[in-house]
């Protein structure tokens, strides 16, 4: 974190009531305690090459022939 983060999580704290910074303390320490969940991009690098071009082609015309349209009358 870069200092000047911290200054200004300092400055926001001094303005608030002992209540909110009792809550900013709380959230703190859960965040510090969060675990993160998932997998590196080396871990994925295994399944690199394992569509088949076929596949990635008919992905690309189906996002291009879905995805890539507004329908000004949907909202």
């Amino acid at each position: 974190m870069t200092e000047k983060i911290i200054h200004q999580v300092v400055e926001h704290l001094r303005t608030m009531p002992d209540n909110l910074q009792q809550e900013v303390l709380s959230f703190t320490q859960r965040l510090g305690k969060t675990k993160i969940v998932g997998n590196s991009g080396k871990a994925l690098l295994e399944f690199v090459g394992t569509i088949s071009h076929d596949d990635l082609e008919l992905m690309g015309l189906a996002i291009a022939e879905d995805c890539e349209q507004v329908d000004l009358r949907e909202w």
